[in-house]
């Protein structure tokens, strides 16, 4: 992506942080700091398009930081369940409410949620043609197969955040925290959520690149 398409996405995101530190009240205080967290992979992909970063060892952990942060970009869409807390409907009609708060909340949480996901879903389409470059891989067997493998490991870290409550931080300060959940987890009702979440985003990043050809250049 060309540098001034990068300092447009920066630039929106510094903006919408504002937005939401001004306007994003209770019960959706959360809603800052979780599309700040999905931000993080969304940057981090950046900079693994530099030649210098591409060109040294550096790659390599930052490449892994952005596997670690990059659930956080489809896991802000389970956030719109948290829709319901709006009471949307009117009691007495059923019909939806015309209540200004109300949708000034919906269109804080949907412009969260779709922006993270969709620019998360461009930072996944273009760190794996910047990991195929880098292996000087071409083959689109292998191409589709990092896709299918980091959008099922992404789910995996959505169930991990949503439904054992351990973020992101965690496994980077504490890592024992991690071991006895992830052995207990896989039951039959987590994978079919991760297999909800892996169609989500395959559907989203088809979304993305249906009218781009992914373009793996070697070296």
């Amino acid at each position: 992506m060309h540098l001034a398409k990068r300092w447009q996405i920066r630039i929106f995101f510094l903006i919408w942080f504002g937005i939401l530190a001004v306007f994003s009240k209770q019960p959706f205080g959360f809603l800052l700091l979780n599309t700040f967290l999905a931000y993080i992979p969304i940057e981090i992909g950046f900079h693994l398009h530099q030649r210098t970063v591409n060109a040294s060892i550096l790659y390599w952990p930052i490449l892994f930081l952005w596997i670690v942060f990059y659930p956080n970009a489809p896991y802000i869409l389970t956030d719109l369940f948290h829709l319901s807390l709006l009471s949307p409907y009117d009691q007495t009609t059923g019909l939806l409410r015309l209540s200004t708060p109300m949708w000034i909340d919906y269109l804080l949480l949907t412009i969260s949620a779709l922006v993270s996901a969709f620019v998360g879903a461009w930072s996944l389409s273009e760190t794996i043609k910047s990991l195929m470059n880098k292996l000087h891989c071409k083959s689109k067997f292998i191409y589709g197969l990092l896709v299918l493998l980091m959008t099922f490991t992404a789910s995996v870290g959505v169930f991990i955040g949503r439904f054992l409550r351990l973020h992101t931080i965690y496994l980077l300060l504490s890592p024992r925290l991690f071991i006895m959940p992830l052995v207990r987890m896989w039951t039959p009702d987590m994978l079919i959520f991760t297999g909800v979440m892996t169609i989500l985003q395959l559907v989203i990043y088809w979304l993305i690149i249906i009218n781009q050809r992914p373009k793996i250049e070697t070296k």
